[in-house]
């Protein structure tokens, strides 16, 4: 029998669907993080610029990039709330046993949730109400908010990549945890900041790519002009640094993890001067399929020789690394990760010379169709990175010293399948309405717009909002004094 299909066999019923319900939540969730995570950076630069070239365009557009801002973060409450059940709920043996010892990430991550949520119901209600320059200021530590709880997420992750800052008493039980051990592990810096940049990365691309497409419908005025601009110059400064973070990443996993390392570069055996493959995938017997090898290459990337000696997937016993077919999976997101990178910093380049050259924004309909696609291509090499940085790591939950199927939860398979339905209802639900809502927005402030434009008095755009700003009092709203207190019982509120 293969390995792959042996281990599958004695896995529990509950491990798969487990194991499905988790992922579609996570990568339902993830979809979220980045304009969780930067765009209210993003919406205070553009807030910024409003305020210090006095430009009502800019400031129009980080009002209502503030509103959307708003409906993303109502939708991310309950999408990650669902994956803070799961854990529990899914892997009671990790949180039993480990919980006390990596938990305070997520202590973290709901502080700043809870301090996310109020700035931004501050900032929201401070438009037409606060002075210029107080608003501002108040809205300047969301993106502070935002990286904290990125700060306690990834310090879970970290550790349960890298784990560390506890000893197992006779029982195989943590014990003596050490809480900054535990926070700031091997993987901890890199993984954080690879992440942080990434959701710049994303968040901006994103929002440009929304005006990169009105472009090419032939919305082409400033307001157009400017919410690309400021949004692609902000991804296009990460994309660059984030290449060198990737570099970064990849060799710690190469030092801290070699396993995973192996998994992602899909390396059988332990030997120097390894070729790397693009894409093919890894058979049962340690032989490549399809993909394209360039010899040397992996050796000369993990450590800058092509002398370099790579660590394989068969240096640990079968039940202590992937099977073949995670590995390929790891590997392959790795690859689509790397391309996608790599095709964002040629068009970020692309970008900045145009712009260092002319002083202008490029002009041929390629690069707008591109920007248009980097939007998404940005949100695939997230939703990537995650597959790979989880794929890699099976079976370990906690790498090296608990199995994912040793936490995994005794409630009956079926129900866990029944489970991950309902929650896919649920979430093509909240995730259409949100859409829908988006697209609502959007058809409003052009009517808005318009109308302006005519010369109208269209009422603003986010005057029937519950969560938004209100349209200021006009004098001629206010009723004319009569002498005195109404005659119905004193002044009006």
């Amino acid at each position: 029998m293969p390995t792959s299909l042996h281990l599958l066999a004695e896995a529990p019923a509950q491990l798969l669907p487990a194991r499905e319900l988790m992922a579609f939540t996570l990568a339902s969730h993830i979809i979220l993080v980045p304009l969780g995570v930067a765009f209210p950076f993003i919406t205070l630069v553009m807030h910024y610029r409003g305020l210090r070239r006095d430009d009502a365009t800019a400031l129009l557009l980080a009002r209502r990039w503030s509103a959307v801002m708003a409906v993303q973060f109502a939708l991310g409450i309950v999408t990650g709330t669902v994956l803070s059940f799961e854990f529990g709920l899914l892997w009671p043996g990790m949180m039993g046993r480990w919980g006390d010892v990596f938990g305070i990430g997520f202590g973290v991550e709901a502080w700043a949730f809870f301090l996310e949520a109020v700035l931004i119901a501050v900032y929201l209600y401070g438009w037409r109400r606060l002075k210029p320059r107080t608003h501002f200021l108040l809205g300047l530590p969301l993106p502070f908010a935002a990286l904290l709880g990125a700060f306690g997420i990834l310090a879970a992750n970290s550790w349960m990549n890298t784990p560390r800052g506890f000893s197992l008493d006779s029982a195989g039980n943590p014990v003596d945890v050490n809480v900054w051990k535990a926070i700031f592990t091997p993987m901890f810096g890199p993984q954080y900041w690879h992440f942080v940049v990434a959701m710049v990365l994303t968040a901006g691309f994103v929002v440009a790519g929304v005006y990169a497409t009105g472009w090419l419908r032939g919305r082409r005025d400033r307001y157009h002009r400017l919410g690309f601009a400021v949004p692609f110059t902000i991804a296009s400064i990460a994309a660059p640094v984030q290449f060198v973070l990737g570099d970064s990443i990849a060799r710690s996993v190469f030092h801290k993890q070699p396993v995973k390392f192996a998994a992602m570069e899909i390396v059988w055996k332990t030997d120097t001067r390894v070729p790397e493959y693009l894409f093919g995938r890894l058979q049962e017997d340690g032989t490549v399929k399809g993909g394209i090898k360039i010899p040397l290459l992996d050796s000369f990337l993990a450590g800058f020789s092509a002398d370099t000696e790579v660590v394989g997937l068969t240096s640990v016993p079968a039940d202590q690394r992937p099977t073949a077919t995670q590995a390929t999976i790891a590997h392959w997101a790795f690859d689509i990760m790397v391309l996608i990178g790599s095709a964002l910093v040629l068009l970020a380049l692309w970008y900045g010379f145009v712009w260092l050259r002319h002083r202008r924004l490029p002009a041929s309909a390629w690069f707008y169709r591109s920007a248009a696609c980097a939007g998404v291509a940005s949100v695939v090499a997230v939703e990537c990175g995650w597959i790979a940085t989880e794929v890699g790591r099976q079976p370990w939950i906690v790498y090296q010293n608990m199995r994912v199927a040793e936490a995994v939860t005794a409630t009956r398979s079926t129900s866990l399948w029944l489970m991950l339905g309902v929650v896919v209802v649920v979430y093509v639900l909240l995730f259409g309405s949100f859409l829908v809502l988006l697209l609502k927005m959007r058809t409003r402030w052009r009517l808005a717009d318009a109308q302006q434009a005519a010369g109208g008095t269209g009422l603003p755009p986010e005057h029937d909002l519950p969560y938004g700003p209100r349209a200021p009092i006009s004098p001629d709203d206010v009723p004319a004094a009569r002498g005195g207190a109404d005659r119905s019982g004193g002044d009006r509120p």
